[in-house]
């Protein structure tokens, strides 16, 4: 009779990912188009890869870009509306060309006071 030669051990499987890793790279998609729900996603996936001991590139760009795009957010709404009042103020002006101060003028939906 022949001896049977043992079947090899199965190598152990290597971790194909790290914690946070996933979720970083979903926080830094998010963060292109809702930059605040993407900063918070991106800064839990960098805790979890942080706690575990693995650095997470994406999620540190995640966070960065999203604080990017969320000062941008703000410094345009800003600016829409200092320029809207801008825009209406000219507006009145236009429409009050001539009149005295004070004087009440209608376009049949909104009364100005002219300045």
């Amino acid at each position: 009779m022949t001896e049977a030669t043992p079947a090899p051990a199965p190598a152990a499987a290597a971790p194909a990912t790290y914690p946070g890793k996933t979720l970083g790279i979903v926080g830094l998609i998010v963060a292109f188009f809702a930059s605040v729900v993407g900063i918070i996603i991106s800064a839990i996936a960098l805790k979890q890869s942080k706690d575990a001991g693995y650095k997470n590139t994406p999620a540190k760009v995640g966070v960065i870009l999203g604080s990017i795009f969320a000062v941008l957010t703000v410094v345009l709404v800003v600016a829409s509306i200092a320029l809207g009042g801008l825009a209406l103020n000219a507006a009145i002006n236009e429409v009050c060309e001539g009149q005295p101060s004070g004087t009440e003028l209608t376009d049949g939906t909104t009364t100005y006071t002219c300045p």
